[in-house]
């Protein structure tokens, strides 16, 4: 049996649309913070149990019988180390065979601030004893693709990742990987750095956008608190306008690279090309 956390986020739910290709839905669990938002999911025949990071009393109920758990991380940056080392505990406790954690891309030695929670939440798991298999996911091409309308608005891709290479692949890309290794035998002890088979920087992003588009856009590198500003003034919460400006900052370090081609192996062809995305989002 399989349990996923995090079942009905964005990532979660793209794994178990995966795992159901090749896994009845009975051998499936998703454990959610709130299980009236499993409706569809309880439809497809798969079992719904209640799993609160916050509330460590549910998780070791949500984890019986499983013989493998993916531990998606928790979305609250900065309280995260609590809430996963409750999740790991319950693991322990409940006997879980192998514990496969989505991690940060090369978080051993990130230059993105980000990488810390989840360099100390593989240090716990290795702490456990619980045998285990790390996906360092890379960026998501999703975060930039949000910048897109505005960019067409204003004609301009604001960003601080200087001409750091990005190589993101798509959200489904990395469920894609994650359902592949929950299903494959031999897993414990690997550590997979995945990130997108091409890499660009912002500049090529924002040419990119006017190609697909038609339009005139062009790449504005600002100094990071000058670009968490905008952020902030467009109306996203404090976090998120810090996380994504020091994670600019981080990609213009390297922090968003890698070239090892690990994710597509892993899925068995080609990351998704951001540019066929953008003939999506414009």
């Amino acid at each position: 049996m399989i349990v996923v956390t995090g079942a009905t986020g964005q990532l979660g739910q793209l794994v178990i649309q995966h795992l159901l290709k090749s896994l009845p839905a009975s051998e499936i669990v998703a454990a959610v913070r709130n299980p009236e938002k499993a409706a569809s999911l309880a439809a497809q025949g798969i079992q719904i149990r209640h799993a609160d990071y916050d509330q460590p009393e549910t998780l070791l109920k949500a984890f019986a019988g499983a013989d493998k758990l993916l531990l998606i991380s928790a979305s609250e940056v900065g309280r995260r180390l609590p809430q996963h080392r409750a999740v790991i505990e319950a693991a322990k406790a409940a006997g879980v065979g192998l514990l496969t954690y989505t991690s940060l891309l090369h978080a051993d030695r990130s230059p993105l601030p980000l990488a810390k929670e989840h360099l100390e939440t593989e240090q716990l798991i290795a702490e456990s004893g619980i045998p285990a298999v790390l996906l360092r996911n890379g960026w998501y091409s999703e975060n930039y693709l949000a910048s897109v309308p505005t960019a067409l608005q204003y004609g301009v891709l604001l960003g601080s990742a200087g001409d750091g290479r990005i190589a993101s692949a798509a959200r489904v890309d990395y469920a894609e990987a994650a359902a592949a290794v929950l299903t494959l035998e031999n897993q414990a002890g690997k550590v997979y750095e995945l990130a997108g088979d091409t890499a660009y920087s912002l500049a090529e992003l924002a040419a990119a956008i006017a190609r697909v588009s038609g339009k005139n856009v062009s790449y504005q590198n600002l100094p990071e608190a000058e670009y968490r500003k905008v952020l902030l003034d467009a109306g996203l919460p404090e976090g998120l306008a810090t996380l994504l400006a020091e994670s600019d900052t981080g990609a213009a370090k390297g922090g968003l690279f890698d070239d090892s081609h690990q994710l597509s192996e892993l899925i068995g062809r080609p990351t998704t090309n951001i540019d066929k995305q953008l003939e999506v989002a414009v």
